[in-house]
C-alpha cells in the first residue's frame, strides 16, 4: 500500500509542477487549454482515488483486483471529465483563477499527505485488520491494529538490511508477507501471494520443530502450555511413519521448505508434523488458535525478509483497545 501511495503522491507532485510551469508561461490563459487542463486534473485525481479504494477493498496486494469495477468507474470519471471540458471551454479568465487555486491546493494536499503516509507506513507503522480466527482469542476477527515496523530495526529501502537490528524472539506476534514466490502457489485453500499474515513465532533459525497431538515440541522439548493457546475438543488424526512413501519421507524437510507439504498430508499436519529444522534466516510461526490455523506446519518457514514488523496496538474497536501480547 505504501508503494502505491508514494506513486500517487509522485503523480500529483508532477502534475502540480507542470501546472505551475504552465501558469508562469501564461499557457492557461487560453480557455481551451484551461478546459483541457482542468478536465485532465479531474480525470487524474479521481482515477487515483478509485484505484486506491478498490485496491484496499479487494484485500491489498494478495487480493484479486476488480478490474471490471475499475473499468466501469473509469468510464464514469471519463464522462465527468469530458462534461467539464465542454462546460469550461469558454470560461472567462476571471472565473478560471479560483479553480486554478483550488486545483493547486488539492494537489499540494494530496502529494504531501501521500508522501507522509507512505513514509510512515514504510518505516514506522502499518495498519492491519485481522481477517480470520487463527489468532483467537489474542486477536479477534475484525480487530484493527498497528504494526510496529521499528520493532526489529529500521529497514533500509531496496535492501534486506536493517539499522539498529533487534532479534526476533520466541513468542513475538509478527505480521509478514506470505512466503509465496508466485500466484500459482496454492496454500490454505487458494493463492495467498502478496497477502499479509499474522502469527506467533514458535521457533528460531536452527531449532528442530515437531508437532504431536497439536502440541509443539522444540528441540525435543514440549513447549509449556501458554494462556494464549487455544485447542478444540476434536478427534486427533495421525499417520504411521511406515505409511509415508520413502521418496516423501526422505525429502520431508525439502518439501516443507518448498511450501508443498500441505498438498501431501493435508489436515494431518494439524496434529502430527515434522520433525524439521528451521532454516537460517527463517522462523516457524503458528496461530494461537492451534486447531484453526493455517501456519508454518502447512506452508513452511517464514523468511526474515518477509517480516514487516511486530503486532503492537489494537486501536479498534474501543472495547478491545490495548497492547498486543
Amino acid at each position: 500500500m505504501e508503494t502505491r501511495l508514494f506513486i500517487v503522491a509522485c503523480i500529483m507532485y508532477l502534475f502540480a509542477w507542470i501546472s505551475r510551469q504552465a501558469i508562469r508561461r501564461n499557457k492557461l490563459k487560453d480557455s481551451k487549454l484551461f478546459a483541457a487542463w482542468y478536465s485532465g486534473y479531474l480525470l487524474l485525481i479521481l482515477t487515483c482515488a478509485l484505484y486506491l479504494i478498490l485496491f484496499v477493498m479487494s484485500g491489498g496486494p494478495g487480493g484479486e483486483f476488480p478490474w471490471l469495477k475499475f473499468a466501469i468507474g473509469f468510464c464514469l470519471i471519463d464522462t465527468f471529465a469530458a462534461f467539464n471540458l465542454i462546460r469550461n471551454i469558454h470560461l472567462e479568465p476571471k472565473k478560471q483563477e479560483p479553480l486554478i487555486k483550488s486545483v493547486l491546493e488539492w494537489c499540494n494536499t494530496v502529494y504531501f499527505a501521500g508522501f507522509v503516509a507512505s513514509i510512515v507506513m514504510f518505516f514506522f507503522l502499518q495498519a492491519f485488520k485481522i481477517p480470520s480466527a487463527s489468532m483467537r482469542d489474542t486477536l479477534l476477527e475484525g480487530d484493527h491494529l498497528f504494526v510496529n515496523k521499528l520493532a526489529y530495526g529500521l529497514k533500509i529501502p531496496f535492501s534486506q538490511k536493517r539499522l539498529w537490528a533487534k532479534p526476533i524472539q520466541k513468542g513475538d506476534i509478527i505480521v509478514f508477507e506470505f512466503p509465496a514466490e508466485s500466484r500459482t502457489q496454492q496454500n490454505c485453500g487458494g493463492s495467498q501471494y502478496g497477502r499479509d499474515f499474522v502469527k506467533r513465532v514458535i521457533a528460531l533459525p536452527g531449532d528442530v520443530v515437531e508437532v504431536k497431538d497439536s502440541r509443539a515440541y522444540v528441540n525435543g522439548v514440549l513447549t509449556p502450555l501458554q494462556p494464549y493457546e487455544k485447542f478444540d475438543e476434536v478427534e486427533r488424526v495421525h499417520y504411521e511413519v511406515e505409511e509415508v512413501p520413502p521418496l516423501i519421507a526422505d525429502n520431508y524437510q525439502q518439501i516443507w521448505e518448498d511450501h508443498e507439504l500441505e498438498q501431501v498430508f493435508g489436515m494431518y499436519l494439524r496434529d502430527q508434523f515434522g520433525p524439521v529444522t528451521v532454516p537460517p534466516n527463517t522462523y516457524f510461526a503458528m496461530g494461537d488458535n492451534r486447531d484453526n490455523s493455517c501456519d508454518s506446519r502447512f506452508w513452511g518457514p517464514v523468511p526474515e525478509k518477509n517480516i514487516k514488523g511486530k503486532a503492537w496496538l489494537i486501536h479498534w474497536p474501543p472495547s478491545r483497545m490495548g497492547i498486543v501480547k
